[in-house]
């Protein structure tokens, strides 16, 4: 992925949405946010803190919250691009200038500043923390001493990916239909986030 070291040089990349781009720009302008440049994309913080980015992709252009789990959403629309995975992250996505309510994202903006001051966030979890591992992951380990070997075979983050992956699902039917998708996973080395590192 390229790096981009200003706003306008990503900008540059990305032509295809150029007045979506520089609308969202303008829109964050008006704010108290400050504009700086971070993974090589426009990044928007309070206080040293990253509150929002702006992001160009194939299909649509967007901007995403850090700590978006706090925003209200009442209209919803706000998408967790990748569920289970993050817990405050949360995207909203513009397929034209057609789709951007500027009133309404403005609101939102104004709304992230806001929490951002309340010190509302999510609170990165250490990777010293012990794993808890699922009861029904222990139960599928006694059933089939190669599944726990291979389960010790992965990094502990990698680890903590799957048993974070059961412990987030509220039922039990969910975590049995989890566990039956990540069984084989496990078996053949593959991470649940693998497709996702590998872009």
């Amino acid at each position: 992925m390229e790096r981009f070291k200003t706003v306008e040089d990503y900008f540059k990349n990305h032509p295809e949405w150029k007045e979506e781009l520089e609308l969202l720009r303008e829109l964050t302008l008006k704010t108290e946010f400050k504009e700086t440049v971070k993974w090589g994309a426009p990044t928007y913080t309070i206080n040293g803190k990253n509150v929002m980015g702006i992001g160009a992709f194939k299909s649509y252009v967007g901007i995403w919250f850090f700590n978006g789990s706090f925003l209200l959403d009442r209209t919803g629309k706000l998408i967790n691009a990748q569920d289970g995975r993050t817990k405050g992250l949360r995207q909203w996505r513009f397929n034209s200038l057609e789709d951007m309510d500027l009133v309404l994202i403005l609101e939102y903006m104004k709304e992230a500043i806001e929490n951002q001051k309340q010190g509302k966030y999510i609170k990165a979890v250490s990777n010293k923390t012990p794993i808890v591992i699922p009861n029904l992951l222990e139960l599928a380990f006694k059933g089939n001493s190669d599944l726990k070997i291979s389960f010790g075979k992965f990094s502990l983050s990698k680890q903590r990916e799957f048993t974070d992956y059961i412990h987030s699902a509220k039922q039990e039917k969910t975590k049995l239909t989890r566990i039956a998708k990540i069984v084989p996973m496990i078996l053949n080395g593959t991470s649940l986030y693998d497709k996702y590192s590998k872009k």
